[in-house]
């Protein structure tokens, strides 16, 4: 057996891993991401009545209130159904929702750097969420278990 096979046969192990546990990591980072932010907010008082101009478009017009309850509860309950892989591209593109008011509202205007409040996080956050939208949550999910049992029928 040569090298490049020897190389070749690694990566296929490497492959085989990656189906798995590649998107469950994934999952796992970006749930703990929001569920930090969600227990923030459940734990304080509504800071949304300062920066409710800054919000685009209909976010802007509906009660701070609901505002603040929506985005603790989607951060909560999203980040339970993400690390679960349960309704996940729903979960995912609310949560791209959530960051790009996060973005226009609160980081944009404080430039790219993380250390000013600015708009790097919520861009690394868009980037890491797309993957799930456009290729789901993995094998390692409740869809993934619920299109086995119920939708494969071969």
């Amino acid at each position: 057996m040569n090298i490049i096979n020897m190389v070749s046969k690694n990566f296929d192990g490497l492959d085989n891993v990656g189906r798995y546990l590649s998107m469950l990591i994934l999952r796992f980072f970006i749930a703990f991401e929001f569920w930090e932010s969600g227990v923030s907010k459940f734990n304080n008082e509504n800071w949304f009545t300062s920066i409710q101009d800054d919000f685009p478009f209909p976010f802007s017009v509906i009660p701070t209130e609901i505002s603040w309850f929506i985005s603790t509860w989607t951060e909560l309950a999203g980040a339970i159904a993400l690390a679960l892989g349960l309704a996940t591209r729903f979960t995912a593109v609310s949560f791209i929702i959530l960051d790009i008011v996060a973005w226009t509202a609160v980081h944009g205007e404080h430039g790219y750097n993380v250390c000013s409040n600015g708009f790097k996080l919520p861009l690394i956050y868009l980037f890491m969420l797309m993957p799930i939208v456009f290729s789901g949550p993995g094998k390692v999910s409740v869809d993934a278990w619920i299109k086995r049992r119920f939708f494969d029928h071969r």
